[in-house]
């Protein structure tokens, strides 16, 4: 039998090493890779949401909605177009659906509520809920509603323990609601927090108590009286559900008579591939070690003035040619061993 030659174990050497290389880069980034694809995950109790082109421009956010649009859910018809909006017709019969025709996999625990209407004369003074959602047992799981007599805006949920929790935003800057005029109702609804904005200016923010979860099994209402459960008699251009507690915040009205919003221009980095589809052709480069030389092309100048003399050296000791030989000698075995190393680090780390 032959003996294997120092290149052919080397060879095998570097594929020895190269596969444990690969082997502990895939295990140390399995844990990376599952926590990036659970949090980067579709939320799949929230449906993409079809909406105008301008709400693209509104807010100040460049990836797809998702949410609920409600006057689709109910299947509200287009009516009239008055001051250049689109209005919804809601008739006269009580506005409810089964809760899991509207949520078919629930409302995720934060969202945005936004509506835009005007009140009328004989309506300024209602209370009507924008939103009411029921259990099964008929106990409000939340509520939004609009009292036009005190002039509030109310948000009701439910807690742990199945209480009520009720939050009361009376702030002075909501008369303008009533004011029979267009205006956008936003609020946001948090983990431990709701907000009020009013044509998307933020009005008031209340700490919460925690929530419960949401029930399907019941039904929901939007534009209702408290009264007799009828539609309340408003002018309603939309009323949408955003599973995203920011949209309320981030809505600039751009739609708003009189309001010009500027385009937003964000950079959009598309994902850097991973290393695992690009490890061959990292094999494959060829190596190109890092060099200090200049290779820049020189210019021959001018030739300058003569200097002047500099001052005589002291005159040294007569040297023996024999030690210098060895100094010599010794200098040059040092700078050779030091090359040797060198040159095997530089083997060893790019090979293995």
């Amino acid at each position: 039998m032959f003996s294997r030659g120092p290149f052919s174990c080397a060879k095998d050497d570097m594929i020895h090493c190269l596969r444990w290389t690969v082997f502990l880069w895939i295990v140390n980034s399995i844990p990376f890779t599952s926590g990036m694809t659970v949090n980067e995950r579709i939320d799949h109790t929230c449906p993409p949401i079809k909406l105008e082109e301008n709400w693209h421009t509104n807010v100040n956010i460049h990836r797809e909605f998702t949410g609920f649009d409600l006057a689709e859910k109910f299947l509200l018809r287009k009516g009239t177009v008055t001051d250049n909006r689109l209005l919804l017709r809601l008739g006269s019969k009580p506005l409810f659906k089964p809760t899991e025709s509207v949520f078919p996999n629930g409302l995720s625990h934060e969202y945005s509520i936004i509506a835009t209407f005007r009140l009328r004369k004989t309506t300024k003074k209602d209370r009507w809920f924008v939103l009411q959602i029921f259990d099964k047992g008929g106990d409000t799981q939340a509520s939004l509603i609009v009292d036009g007599a005190k002039k509030t805006v109310e948000f009701l949920a439910q807690g742990f323990l199945k209480n009520s929790l009720l939050y009361v935003f009376k702030n002075r800057d909501l008369h303008a609601l009533f004011d029979r005029q267009f205006h956008k109702l936003g609020v946001s609804v948090e983990s431990n927090a709701v907000s009020i904005y009013l044509d998307c200016k933020l009005i008031e923010r209340q700490v919460t108590a925690e929530r419960s979860g949401m029930n399907v099994s019941g039904r929901t209402f939007i534009t209702t009286r408290v009264e007799d459960g009828r539609p309340v008699d408003i002018e309603l251009q939309e009323i949408l559900i955003f599973c995203d507690a920011r949209i309320a915040d981030l809505d600039r009205c751009c739609d708003s008579p009189g309001v010009t919003c500027e385009p937003v221009v964000t950079h959009n980095p598309t994902a850097a591939p991973l290393v695992t589809g690009y490890l061959h052709r990292m094999l494959s480069m060829p190596s190109q070690l890092p060099t200090d030389r200049c290779h820049c092309p020189a210019l021959k100048g001018d030739q300058g003035l003569p200097g002047l003399a500099g001052h005589s050296g002291q005159k040294g000791d007569k040297g023996d040619m024999v030690r210098n030989m060895f100094h010599q000698f010794f200098f040059y075995s040092l700078i050779t061993q030091n090359c040797l190393v060198l040159c095997s680090v530089t083997f060893n780390k790019f090979f293995f």
